[in-house]
């Protein structure tokens, strides 16, 4: 009886997946991409002012998601330490990525939130204009790259990265590329960890958005400490290379720790 009821949760879970996933891709395509982004682009021509308000309507949608994918029972999720980012600006934000969902779930909780993205994505039919609108960050080139994180972040901005490059794999160890690092140092950046934890795995790399596991996954979002950048920066600039792998193996160590 016990595993006839896990079977039926984990079939509903399936149903309710489809609809989350399906409601999330109509409001960002119609609503957000196609409606709203669009009028915010004719009549408000501030860039900053345009993103910042881009970014608070994506935020809100999300908040909206996964209020119905909790509802729903699909997850349920649980924010620790979140009263720390509300303080936080001119930083960024560094976390691990063990799911589809984690930028979801961050964006949600904060209104104003900038994102290095894949340069790619600008192409994409479905949410390149999103991504235009809120003005987030393409992962290009170093000398492209920095001064939108510069403006960012002089802007008392934050910017959301996940330094692993791409969706953690469970039970490997965390490898993280350098770009968090040289981000860091080179704007003069203090960093805030995050550490997210999704038990049973759910929408990991190479997982399809059907294949849910027999139990609701549970999200533990802990919001950590805060680095001082100062404490890594090097009074001789040649040294910035030596620094920034030197700060990649603390982000390491920090976001392999369950």
């Amino acid at each position: 009886m016990a595993n006839l009821l896990t079977k039926l949760n984990q079939f509903w879970r399936i149903i309710a997946t489809a609809f989350g996933f399906t409601l999330f891709g109509l409001g960002g395509l119609l609503i957000l991409s196609m409606i709203w982004f669009n009028l915010l682009r004719i009549f408000v021509w501030n860039k900053t002012k345009r993103n910042i308000i881009a970014q608070y309507s994506i935020s809100l949608s999300f908040r909206f998601f996964i209020w119905i994918v909790k509802s729903l029972g699909v997850i349920n999720y649980q924010f620790n330490g979140l009263e720390k980012l509300k303080h936080d600006k001119h930083c960024l934000v560094v976390a691990n990525h063990p799911s589809l969902l984690d930028f979801v779930l961050l964006a949600s909780v904060m209104p104003r939130c900038d994102c290095m993205v894949k340069e790619s994505l600008l192409k994409n039919f479905f949410i390149g204009g999103i991504i235009k609108t809120a003005g987030y960050i393409p992962n290009t080139e170093a000398n492209k790259m920095l001064p939108y994180c510069q403006q960012t972040l002089a802007s008392d901005g934050r910017i959301l990265i996940f330094p692993e490059g791409t969706r953690s794999i469970p039970g490997k160890t965390i490898e993280l590329q350098r770009g968090a690092a040289n981000i860091a140092l080179r704007c003069q950046a203090d960093i805030r960890i995050i550490q997210i934890q999704c038990n049973p795995p759910m929408l990991i790399k190479h997982q399809k958005w059907y294949d849910v596991p027999p139990q609701k996954p549970y999200f533990n979002i802990t919001v950590t400490e805060k680095i001082a950048i100062a404490d890594f920066l090097s009074p001789n600039e040649e040294n910035i290379s030596v620094s920034a792998r030197r700060l990649t193996r603390y982000l390491t160590s920090k976001l392999n720790q369950e």
